[in-house]
């Protein structure tokens, strides 16, 4: 059910949210503490305020009740902004985050090590390559556990 969720939501609330002028970088439908929630995570050129969030919610929020996408399941609505901490999940991100630095998390060693740091350069549907000390590092997609940025403050 999850997946259909997300579909439906995908296919009918985002375009809403998109014509407001956010990006949807991910909608998702899992169980947390407080039960299901329904998260659109949303980002613009700008960055994401408390009031861009209330914005969305008031836009979808008669909607979502129209469409019932959890078929009368309780959910909690959420809207929010990706993070700085968002990890690389798609092409999107890449994209937004190119050139930026990131930590690689292996899940088996390569060179002795499981981490690496350097600047994100390249993502594609089987590799992500990263450049360390002005040297390109490809990995396969298949042997990263994690990409996530490195916050510098």
């Amino acid at each position: 059910m999850p997946s259909k969720v997300v579909e439906l939501c995908n296919e009918k609330v985002c375009p809403i949210i998109e014509s407001l002028g956010y990006e949807v970088v991910e909608v998702e439908y899992k169980k947390k503490v407080d039960g299901m929630n329904l998260t659109f995570y949303i980002d613009s050129k700008d960055g994401i305020t408390v009031e861009d969030c209330e914005k969305v919610n008031d836009a979808i929020s008669d909607l979502l009740d129209e469409l019932d996408p959890t078929v009368n399941a309780p959910y909690i609505l959420n809207i929010s902004s990706p993070g700085l901490d968002r990890p690389i999940k798609n092409y999107n991100d890449f994209v937004r985050n190119k050139n930026k630095k990131f930590e690689i998390t292996l899940y088996k060693q390569k060179d002795g090590n499981k981490k690496f740091v350097g600047y994100l350069k390249d993502y594609t549907a089987s590799d992500v390559v990263i450049s360390v000390d002005e040297k390109e590092v490809t990995f396969p997609l298949s042997d990263v556990a994690l990409i996530s940025p490195v916050i510098e403050f």
